[in-house]
């Protein structure tokens, strides 16, 4: 089963950039925005937040690396 047969996520990939990567760190964003909420100010919350944005930034600066 590939991620794109999936009926939800088929058409958000379809839509996307062609980068499965980029497409699911968005995924990821409200939830995780949504698990901070729930979570409130906590350690937890904010390693989520930091953990998330330096991932983002680390594949971004990947992707410029790589790209030709």
């Amino acid at each position: 089963m590939r991620l794109d047969t999936i009926p939800v996520l088929g058409p958000l990939f379809g839509a996307g950039a062609d980068d499965h990567g980029f497409d699911l760190l968005l995924l990821f964003g409200p939830l995780i925005i949504c698990a901070i909420g729930i979570l409130h100010r906590s350690y937890v919350s904010f390693a989520l937040a930091l953990f998330y944005t330096a991932g983002f930034i680390a594949y971004i600066g990947y992707q410029s690396i790589t790209m030709p």
